[in-house]
């Protein structure tokens, strides 16, 4: 019994020094180890950056994931315990919770933590230099950048590692509304404070976003902007312009009932703001207001503008507005540059600017740049090409197109060579770019329209000029044979494609309706041989649509053997190829049409007149038919018009200067 109780005792007295011991190494543990708050998120740096560095990353990397998804309850709880982790550099993101929330487009996590955060600690950066007002331009949200600019008006003037401000960011991304808000609270004097950077690099990324309302409310009251030079895209706002071909009318190819839309609608006067007032920011939108008539009609706008959408008039007064913008920018560019002096307007890169209109066919930006300075209708490119040389080289029908609006000043242009010898007409004997020749369809058109351009700078030159040998000792004639051999033999493959195929079609036509004549509905009358609805009006149809479908499509096939065994030569294509296409298409598709009236005819005499069992039947037999006409009827517009059309030069044109 004693025993029992000295072991007892002896345990018992183990069990305790183990439990001091272990209490011990615990204490000592948490004195020499840090806290978990210490663990993951560190002090701010003795360099003042403002950013909180870890190297573990653990949890801000969930404080990441928390933003990313826009979970602020989970944020508030985190930064309760890790109250400087809100302005923590999280790795390997390289931006704070602020950006990573901006960037996911989380708006109610960016309006907390804003009140969190001091007007200093929304100025950080993250590894590319953006703040979070970059990332909210970025995305697009208007009331995140409010919200922003409101605490920091400072923000709006940071500039990233990409030289890029906020404003230029909303540019780049087409965010308009951001735009829009940003450009109303942008220091002009910031925008051309130096060398301009940051106001020409704005202006080139809005001309390309067509932001083009901006752009005019800025050149309006700093046009001196238009010829300042980046320093990114060295380049300025006037070369921008004069690359933006899409912006201008001429551009543009409107079906005539788009130009009758496009005349009937009423597009407010463009009327350039003051210099205290900037242009119209809406500071609360319709929807977003709590009385319920605004709400209404709200809903009665968005309906509209939906219903415009889908018939195609919201995008018609879109571009309308867009060209009388572009006007007007125009206009302020040339009247800058109208008042400088040569070396100004050399240093302005007025000349590139005015090369590059003529590359990219923009009719307007020649005719203004002209009439506000007249050389530069003289001055030439790197290739020592004038004008209507380098239209002509790049196959610019409509800039050509104002060699007949000059009048006495049109000789001057004629004779002149460039920097390889070329006259006009050897740069028209050279292959067109590709993306000309891709605008049309099928290589023996395309093979047409080369022969067309041939023909009709030819008939510009002097007569002199014909044979005039280029460095090479080239004539315009050789050289357009060599220059065009791989298209000649594509336009005759292409030509004997469609003439074999169409011929397939044609022969099948005259088969059917050859033994259609002499296998009547209803057969005939065994005493005297006549058909027995010989005296019905639908038989009288179908005589004679079937008689004009076996003519009609003989000639198809006559015409489109004429193809196959012709030549192919160069001068074939220009006139007597497509004019015997021409033929054969149409012809075909009058056989097509008269047979099924002829089918139709036949149907009626057969049911005795029942529609409900002749409309059904007409209507699916006349599916794969009308498929087939849907394909080759386009094709044969386009081939009646390039040959028998008004031609590729508007040589009415009034005189312009």
């Amino acid at each position: 019994m004693i025993l029992a109780s000295l072991v007892f005792l002896i345990l018992t007295l183990t069990l305790y020094t183990d439990s001091n011991m272990t209490t011990t190494n615990n204490l000592q543990q948490q004195q020499h180890s840090p806290s978990h708050e210490e663990q993951f998120v560190e002090a701010e740096s003795s360099q003042g950056s403002g950013a909180v560095s870890n190297e573990m990353n653990g949890p801000l990397l969930t404080l990441y994931k928390y933003a990313h998804n826009g979970d602020w309850d989970a944020i508030k709880t985190y930064l309760s315990h890790y109250p400087n982790a809100r302005k923590a550099m999280i790795k390997p993101y390289g931006g704070t919770a602020l950006h990573v929330a901006a960037f996911s487009g989380h708006l109610r996590v960016v309006e907390e933590l804003v009140k969190l955060m001091s007007v200093e600690e929304l100025e950080i950066q993250d590894n590319q230099g953006n703040t979070g007002l970059s990332s909210a331009a970025f995305v697009g949200k208007r009331k995140m950048a409010e919200c922003l600019v409101r605490k920091n008006k400072h923000l709006v003037t940071f500039v990233n590692a990409q030289k890029k401000i906020p404003l230029v960011q909303a540019c780049i991304s087409n965010c308009k509304d951001m735009a829009l808000y940003l450009y109303s609270v942008t220091p002009f004097e910031f925008l051309c404070q130096g060398n301009g950077h940051h106001g020409s690099y704005f202006l080139q990324c809005a001309i390309g976003a067509q932001m083009l309302d901006i752009v005019f409310d800025f050149l309006h009251r700093f046009p001196h902007m238009a010829t300042k030079t980046d320093d990114v895209l060295k380049s300025n706002a006037l070369i921008r312009l004069s690359t933006s071909p899409q912006i201008f009318p001429s551009a543009s190819q409107p079906a005539f009932w788009q130009q009758f839309i496009c005349s009937c609608i009423w597009s407010k006067p463009i009327v350039a703001t003051n210099a205290t007032v900037r242009i119209y920011v809406p500071a609360q939108r319709l929807r977003e207001s709590k009385n319920i008539i605004l709400q209404v009609l709200s809903q009665l706008r968005v309906f509209a503008e939906n219903l415009f959408t889908f018939l195609g008039i919201k995008q018609i007064y879109d571009l309308k507005k867009i060209h009388i913008y572009s006007d007007k920018i125009l206009r302020c560019m040339c009247e800058h540059i109208s008042s400088l002096d040569y070396e100004e307007q050399l240093k302005a890169a007025v000349h590139p600017a005015f090369h590059s209109a003529v590359k990219n066919g923009t009719v307007e930006f020649i005719m203004e740049m002209i009439k506000a300075c007249p050389h530069v209708m003289i001055c030439t490119d790197d290739n020592s090409r004038t004008l209507f040389m380098s239209s002509i080289a790049n196959r610019q029908e409509k800039v050509v197109s104002l060699f007949y609006g000059l009048e006495a000043t049109r000789s001057g242009f004629v004779s002149l060579i460039d920097s390889s010898g070329n006259t006009m007409l050897h740069l028209a004997a050279k292959l067109s770019p590709p993306s000309q020749l891709s605008r049309i369809s099928g290589a023996a058109l395309q093979m047409q329209r080369e022969l067309q351009w041939y023909k009709e700078v030819e008939s510009i030159i002097n007569p002199t000029d014909k044979d005039f040998a280029n460095v090479k000792g080239q004539i315009a004639r050789e050289l357009f044979t060599s220059d065009h051999k791989d298209l000649l033999l594509k336009g005759e493959e292409w030509m004997k494609a469609t003439a074999t195929s169409c011929t397939v079609v044609g022969a099948l036509i005259i088969t059917i309706m050859f033994t259609a004549a002499f296998t009547v509905p209803g057969g005939y009358v065994q005493e005297s041989g006549y058909p027995i609805f010989k005296d019905q009006e639908s038989f009288t149809v179908f005589i004679v649509s079937d008689a004009i479908s076996l003519f009609s499509s003989s000639t198809s096939v006559l015409m489109f053997l004429g193809i196959l065994t012709s030549r192919y030569a160069e001068e074939d294509f220009l006139k007597s190829l497509p004019t015997k296409l021409i033929i054969g298409l149409s012809t075909l598709f009058f056989s097509i049409a008269t047979m099924m009236v002829t089918f139709c005819a036949a149907l009626m005499i057969i049911v005795d007149g029942k529609l409900q069992i002749i409309i059904p039947i007409v209507l699916v037999a006349c599916i794969p038919v009308t498929f087939f006409m849907m394909l080759q009827f386009p094709l044969l517009v386009e081939i009646f018009v390039s040959t028998y059309g008004p031609g590729i030069f508007n040589k009415k044109l009034k005189r312009w200067y």
